[in-house]
């Protein structure tokens, strides 16, 4: 009866969800896998917006890039190429001799056949989209690691990337769930 009700987001969140929405169907070539990226780094985000080098996963501490790869890998399931890609690994490992006989172990080395190509050409498509959000001055990326002045840039260095700008309407969004209380029946005192 005297229950305050949850905080909502502000108002000015919707509008700049919308501002961001626009923002990035004109600067991406591909606006929804840029959009899902977006998403998945305010996902994980500390509170300052940034994300990586590395991110804790069922209990093990992953690379972000590989994570972003993994999260985004099941959007192309039903695609024909990754059924073909699928044939393409049996026929390699069956000619090879490669291929065990018994058919769990057989498709367990298939399926993680096809999850590494999967996930070496997801960095190329993930790295794409992170440089035309950078461009359009949503995300910030940097490299944390050893070396970090070093002029190559594999040089055992990660990947960070910050939200900026209109992006951090994502995190404000995260914040607005996590805020509201669930319990019921709470009378809220001053």
């Amino acid at each position: 009866m005297f229950v305050a009700p949850p905080p909502s987001a502000p108002r000015a969140s919707v509008s700049d969800m919308a501002a961001l929405l626009d923002q990035v169907a004109h600067a991406s070539s591909r606006p929804r896998y840029a959009f899902m990226v977006l998403s998945l780094i305010a996902e994980i985000a500390r509170p300052d917006g940034s994300a990586g080098p590395f991110v804790s996963f069922n209990g093990r501490s992953i690379l972000l890039r590989d994570w972003l790869c993994d999260a985004l890998t099941p959007m192309g399931t039903r695609d024909p190429k990754r059924q073909a890609l699928t044939e393409k690994i049996r026929g390699e490992l069956a000619r090879s001799d490669k291929l065990p006989r018994e058919p769990e172990a057989a498709l367990a080395m298939i399926d993680e056949e096809v999850r590494e190509r999967v996930r070496s050409s997801g960095k190329t498509n993930l790295s794409r989209a992170v440089s035309e959000l950078v461009k359009e001055g949503l995300i910030r990326r940097h490299y944390q690691g050893f070396r970090v002045d070093h002029h190559n840039r594999g040089a055992q260095r990660h990947v960070v990337y910050t939200l900026t700008g209109r992006a951090r309407c994502l995190m404000n969004r995260r914040e607005s769930r996590s805020l509201r209380d669930s319990r019921q029946g709470q009378l809220a005192l001053n």
